[in-house]
């Protein structure tokens, strides 16, 4: 498998990719316009990829299964981790995503896209509310990797304050394996391993 999961963005998605990219955004469909949301599809788009839009919710499997047999890459947006596995797994997408993943096809994703990566999605509950998605109730994540993500970790942004990040270590870093990216920092996952970058 190949994975680059970020807290936001990061250098190495210019090359991470090349051809055409499956640009998820599910994650902020109630925050679309967002700063953080526009300037994420932008940047993507700079790169030189060539970006297809598409969005899980309402999608059949068998759809989003043939979209991903022809792309080269997945990217999963930044936005709200709860709503986003939601999606994911009432549409069926969970299952299409990780064939495909563990099949060989690149994914790279920043905050909620990485999150959900992980094998639970629990961790963030101080970070993002599960309120969002009550009929969650299975927080387990897609299990591509052993670790749980928490982004934005330098806890210098307004909604993720140090005292934030400080909770979430302290209440789920003994039964989690929890890995703190800073924005612009990365979790590499490929044939040499795991590492950060």
């Amino acid at each position: 498998m190949r994975l680059l999961l970020t807290s936001f963005l990061h250098p190495r998605l210019g090359t991470f990719f090349s051809g055409t990219v499956a640009y998820i955004p599910d994650a902020a469909r109630t925050c679309r316009d967002a700063p953080f949301a526009v300037e994420e599809r932008q940047r993507i788009a700079r790169y030189g990829f060539d970006v297809v839009e598409v969005p899980v919710a309402g999608r059949p499997p068998a759809d989003l299964d043939r979209i991903l047999s022809r792309v080269d890459g997945i990217y999963v947006a930044s936005g709200e981790t709860f709503g986003l596995l939601h999606v994911l797994r009432s549409t069926g997408a969970d299952e299409v995503v990780s064939r495909h993943v563990r099949e060989g096809l690149p994914y790279a994703a920043s905050s909620a896209g990485s999150i959900v990566a992980g094998p639970s999605i629990e961790p963030n509950s101080i970070m993002d509310s599960p309120a969002i998605a009550p009929g969650l109730t299975d927080y387990s994540g897609l299990g591509l990797v052993d670790r749980v993500i928490v982004p934005h970790a330098q806890g210098t942004l307004p909604p993720f304050p140090i005292g934030v990040i400080a909770r979430t270590v302290e209440e789920y870093g003994v039964d989690w394996p929890l890995t703190l990216l800073r924005d612009g920092e990365a979790l590499l996952v490929d044939e040499d391993g795991c590492r950060l970058v």
